[in-house]
């Protein structure tokens, strides 16, 4: 198949600059509307993903991102938002992103074009066949994830992909392909807009859904989640309210004693 980089092609709108504020901004929602759309039609394949993630999570396996640019931030901010929501440590999910910590904020010269430096990376943290690489690059072309991916699939590590482009370069390396298609970007070439969007909607929906059947959530609610600040010891403590009956003071005296929601609701239960 012929690799069409959609992500690239103009886009649908013109004369930007003579449009008005609310032209603009409008223009845009429109767009955006498409995104959860090209998201759900990947829905079968991010089951087969998490099935993957959860069966090697339980094992002790790990999930680690890698990307370069905006696919690469999300990848860590996704990473780094598993441990404050869900209690887990954060040797669990790890992102990586070319040019390093650097990168989250600057752009690091040619960081990406390096083919090896991506699977070196992933060496310092020992990767194995027990672990899950996703690579994610809106463009599907970044060499430093087709580098990963590459060598983690000929090592027996289960692979996926995230790209907006379909038939893309990364998809060829891995198992699993998640390409959700949102279409020409409303600045040409722009992917940190409807591309960004639909990475970051996957990455939601990768890492919430292993999370539930991992048990880190009860009902709906995150009862693992860490007690970094005083919003969340109220959340927490309003949690254990509803859930054991107490008063506000009791229920907040359990939860800082045992650190978690869930902790001090199965303590309190296994006393009476």
């Amino acid at each position: 198949m012929t690799f069409i980089k959609i992500t690239e092609q103009a886009s649908l709108y013109d004369n930007l600059e003579r449009k008005s504020v609310a032209e603009i901004l409008t223009e845009i929602n429109n767009e955006d509307r498409k995104v959860a759309l090209a998201v759900e039609k990947t829905i079968p394949e991010m089951e087969k993903l998490v099935t993957g993630i959860v069966e090697r999570m339980m094992r002790g396996g790990r999930l680690f991102y890698v990307g370069a640019g905006t696919s690469g931030r999300l990848g860590v901010l996704d990473a780094s938002e598993v441990p404050p929501t869900f209690g887990m440590p954060g040797t669990y999910v790890i992102g990586l992103i070319a040019g390093g910590d650097r990168a989250l904020r600057n752009p690091v010269e040619a960081a990406e074009d390096d083919l090896e430096k991506g699977w070196e990376e992933l060496l310092t943290y020992k990767i194995n066949d027990n672990d899950v690489l996703v690579g994610i690059a809106a463009s599907g072309t970044t060499p430093y994830v087709i580098g990963a991916l590459r060598h983690a699939r000929e090592k027996g590590i289960l692979t996926a992909a995230i790209s907006c482009n379909p038939n893309s370069p990364i998809a060829a390396e891995a198992e699993i392909k998640i390409e959700p298609i949102v279409g020409p970007e409303y600045v040409t070439g722009s992917t940190r807009m409807k591309s960004g969007t639909a990475q970051k909607l996957v990455l939601n929906m990768i890492t919430t859904t292993t999370m539930i059947r991992l048990g880190r959530v009860k009902g709906n609610r995150m009862v693992n989640m860490q007690l970094t600040n005083q919003k969340l010891v109220d959340r927490g403590t309003r949690m254990i309210v509803d859930e054991l009956s107490l008063n506000y003071e009791q229920a907040k005296n359990l939860l800082l004693l045992h650190g978690s929601v869930k902790k001090a609701i199965d303590s309190y239960k296994n006393a009476q």
